[in-house]
């Protein structure tokens, strides 16, 4: 399969086409911003409907992901909900869904602006996470070294062939990293907002996601 190898904090790791991270050494998958029920959760505050199939999406790709590297270790990077109510309103079959692939596997939740109480699922849950020699939490901190976090959906748009495209995208530099949203119906912030601007070092770079994940300078 495709994937980008790269190096963060003397710690080889993997980003995936679809956006997920996995860390090989640890055998340890991570996931942020799935956003699960958002359907839901925008029918029952907007009266929009939007076709209810975003949470199947992602569950799917998840289970592929896994599937793929095998993993036992899996850290969810909080907004895994898009609200403790969409949660709660999961159909049997996404609930079953999900209670397979966290069999066997130490999961952990870890909380996000949307979702910041616990859930009725299995796993352990955590407001932020140090596993070995690096910070898992959602929202980054600008004082934090070694730290992974996402909550900003960066997004990079670039002009290739003539033609402009917009690619989630996990963004590096030597101090952190920001990890793009795995959730099927999730919008993106551009890597020139000043949020990620001010956020992120100089040498930043961008890794796009997609079939051939491809890593270039962090757009400004």
């Amino acid at each position: 399969m495709n994937f980008y190898d790269f190096s963060f904090c003397g710690i080889t790791l993997r980003a995936m086409p679809s956006g997920a991270l996995f860390w090989p050494d640890e055998n340890l998958l991570c996931v942020s911003d799935l956003h699960l029920g958002k359907s839901e959760r925008v029918a029952r505050r907007s009266g929009q409907t939007l076709p209810p199939y975003e949470t199947r999406d992602t569950l799917a790709r998840l289970g592929d992901d896994l599937a793929q590297t095998g993993a036992r270790i899996v850290i969810c990077l909080g907004d895994s909900f898009d609200d403790v109510t969409a949660a709660e309103n999961l159909t049997e079959e996404d609930r079953h869904w999900l209670m397979r692939l966290q069999a066997g596997r130490h999961w952990i939740w870890i909380e996000g602006n949307h979702d910041p109480g616990p859930v009725e699922f299995g796993g352990q849950h955590v407001h932020q996470l140090v596993h070995k020699d690096l910070t898992f939490r959602h929202i980054a901190d600008p004082g934090q070294h070694a730290e992974i976090s996402g909550h900003y959906h960066p997004k990079v748009q670039l002009q290739t062939r003539g033609r402009m495209i917009s690619r989630p995208a996990f963004l590096v530099d030597d101090r952190r990293l920001v990890m793009p949203a795995y959730g099927t119906y999730t919008g993106g912030l551009r890597t020139n907002h000043q949020a990620l601007d001010q956020l992120m070092g100089p040498h930043a770079l961008a890794i796009l996601t997609g079939p051939v994940p491809t890593c270039v300078p962090m757009p400004r």
